[in-house]
């Protein structure tokens, strides 16, 4: 198949002016439904809003990072890594260390409360983005990931948080309400990170004999001030909501069964959820690993161009967030929804090789945040809903821990797939897995709001 060069494509006059189409529009539906919105939520979307603006400002840069840092290859024990597979290992990092430490930072939000927990998350990503924009190696590169993800990340809190504050039939729509703030982070985030490498160039002495340039640290160092004052503000103005922080330990499950029991008593609706939302995730976070990669072979994309692309992605995200999600579980349910998320996400991964031009990728690309949309908020609320509410930051973490799982090794295979079975073979493997993982969810729409017995 022959490449199109995406740059060209996206600066002709009709792309440009449907990019700031949408850019309009989202600014219009957000200003419209935002004022639906309960107000103990507005706090906590600007705090996942923000915390999502830093990451997604470092994210989609990465693998170009890695690609400079490691030039035609790394020998590893006479092995040869290429920039696919150690993208893959530096994605892989923060969910390695969030693996070992979520269900820890779960029971200790469970028992000390959700804000604390929160402000740990963001100073540890603070550290880590500092580490990353001084990084002048692939193996700090991989300790600012570790950093991150060892201070127990903000989705199992968050996550936390709304079940927490928002009733049983209202969560899914809660979530999807987080998940558009953080969406649109995804949007603006790599806007922001390209300013931030202009900013880099700047000289900041402003004309002193000897300039001061932030250089390639710029956007790491942004993000961190960006951390910096989402600490403040989560601080001040994130009420806690774990009323029953205080509560015996002898009322909790205990955190090792509940952890092998995911693997031991599959039938548990909380294991399905688990397992499920882990498979699907690992699988998504798989291709993502390599997306950039794939898009620069293919489709002449580099370091400047993918935070349209991505702004694109964070765009149709929050578009189904806000005006599809709630409506659609209204009607169909979240057992259902979930089901048609997976779907649609299996058939955005296998159309994005198949793409010949640009009206093609934005369609397959668009399929993406459609099926995540409709896929983990349902699967989240749902897992909310059969826990007891003194184990809820348990339980959270542990879907963040199995889903680390799959996060590690989904880029690490994808990764490798694409050095070794060609560029198109990750979407190949990914697309059938995840519609796949539809049979984990027969049944789960009888009794959806059954409890989980203890393990």
């Amino acid at each position: 198949m022959e490449p199109f060069d995406l740059d060209a494509a996206l600066a002709a006059p009709t792309a440009r002016a449907v990019l700031w189409t949408i850019g309009a529009l989202l600014v219009l539906v957000l200003l419209r439904e935002t004022r639906r919105v309960p107000r103990p939520l507005l706090a906590l979307m600007a705090s996942a809003f923000l915390d999502m603006v830093g990451l997604l400002m470092i994210v989609p840069i990465l693998p170009f990072y890695v690609q400079k840092f490691c030039g035609d290859g790394v020998d590893v024990l006479g092995l040869t890594l290429h920039a696919g597979f150690l993208s893959g290992v530096v994605v892989s990092t923060f969910t390695a260390a969030q693996l070992l430490t979520a269900p820890m930072w779960g029971r200790f939000s469970d028992r000390r409360g959700r804000r604390p927990a929160l402000v740990v998350a963001l100073f540890a990503s603070a550290v880590a983005y500092l580490v990353f924009g001084f990084a002048d190696s692939l193996w700090l590169l991989v300790l600012s990931r570790f950093v991150q993800g060892a201070g127990g990340g903000t989705v199992g809190v968050i996550q936390a948080y709304v079940a927490d504050s928002v009733p049983p039939e209202q969560r899914a729509r809660a979530l999807g309400w987080i998940s558009a703030a953080t969406n649109l982070g995804v949007a603006l985030g790599p806007v922001l990170g390209a300013l931030s490498m202009s900013l880099g160039k700047a000289d900041l002495t402003f004309g002193a004999a000897e300039p001061l340039r932030l250089g390639e640290a710029a956007p790491g160092v942004v993000a961190a001030l960006l951390c910096i004052a989402n600490m403040a503000f989560s601080w001040r103005c994130l009420a806690e909501s774990n009323e029953r922080r205080g509560a015996h330990d002898a009322q909790r499950v205990n955190a090792r069964t509940a952890t092998f029991a995911v693997i031991l008593r599959p039938s548990l609706p909380s294991s399905r959820l688990i397992l499920t939302y882990a498979i699907a995730i690992g699988a998504f976070q798989g291709i993502t690993g390599v997306l950039a990669l794939f898009l620069g072979r293919r489709f002449s994309v580099d370091e400047e161009s993918i935070g349209w692309f991505y702004m694109y992605i964070g765009a149709i995200s929050v578009f189904a967030r806000t005006l599809l999600l709630g409506r659609m579980v209204d009607r169909l349910g979240e057992a259902r929804l979930s089901r048609i998320g997976l779907v649609t996400l299996s058939c955005g991964i296998v159309s994005i090789p198949l793409a010949t031009g640009l009206p093609s990728l934005a369609l397959a690309v668009a399929m993406l945040p459609l099926g995540t949309a409709f896929t983990f908020p349902c699967v989240t609320s749902l897992l909310s809903r059969v826990i007891e509410p003194q184990d809820r930051g348990l339980y959270m973490g542990l879907q963040q821990t199995y889903g680390g799982i799959a996060r590690i090794a989904g880029p690490l295979f994808y990764g490798w797939a694409f050095d070794s079975l060609g560029i198109e073979a990750p979407f190949y493997v990914g697309a059938p897995l995840v519609l796949a993982v539809i049979l984990l969810g027969i049944g789960l729409q009888v009794a959806p709001l059954a409890r989980t017995r203890r393990p």
